[in-house]
């Protein structure tokens, strides 16, 4: 079985969203000082890294990460290609093959973006409303993207975040993608259980048998 760990790791050199609260590890105790353990505090926005978007986040009453179907964060899933896209338009997505798909993940240009700058990237490759309204026809029930953000930046309104939450799309962002080769996936997707929370950072994993 080959197993992909396509999370992002959490430290101080992360880059966050403009707005976010920056990554802040700072050791409380540790065995080299000659206490009894290491400990650590870790400081972060809700939307660090590789990390899931619930209704919650947009949707007044929406779902919020601990009450999200744990059926729908692990099951059978598909990475498709964006190559050299800019932006996933309605058009480019409406000639990729989805019948049968659920959850859907993004493998565009922003996967490089982890590799080569520490800083936030502000021209990543996002899906624009119309796609987004055409995955949630398609019956999608997650899809996921290699940055921070589905949404184009420094939008009017979050229309692709609104289209996808108020129908229940869970939404993976900050994902790495560089090793994955497109295909059909075994996802698990798991956030941790944040009570009440508007997201949370995620451990995400693509495993299939060869």
């Amino acid at each position: 079985m080959i197993i992909h760990d396509v999370t992002v790791a959490i430290s101080p050199d992360l880059p966050v969203y403009p707005g976010d609260p920056p990554v802040e590890i700072v050791q409380l105790m540790s065995l080299e000082s000659g206490d009894i353990a290491s400990v650590s505090r870790l400081c972060c926005g809700t939307h660090t890294g590789t990390h899931i978007d619930p209704p919650a986040h947009f949707i007044p009453g929406g779902l919020t990460v601990d009450q999200l179907p744990l059926d729908i964060l692990v099951g059978a899933c598909r990475v498709i290609d964006c190559g050299g896209l800019t932006v996933i338009t309605a058009d480019w997505l409406s000639a990729q093959p989805l019948d049968g798909v659920s959850r859907l993940i993004f493998r565009t240009s922003n996967s490089a973006l982890w590799h080569t700058t520490g800083s936030f990237q502000k021209d990543y490759v996002y899906v624009d409303p119309p796609a987004a309204r055409l995955l949630v026809e398609r019956g999608i029930r997650l899809v996921g993207i290699d940055y921070l953000s589905i949404e184009k930046f420094d939008f009017d309104q979050p229309e692709t975040h609104l289209t996808l939450l108020a129908s229940g799309v869970i939404i993976v962002e900050g994902l790495d993608l560089m090793a994955v080769a497109p295909g059909d996936y075994e996802l698990i997707c798991l956030p941790l259980r944040i009570r009440a929370g508007d997201g949370s950072p995620a451990r995400v994993i693509l495993r299939r048998d060869s």
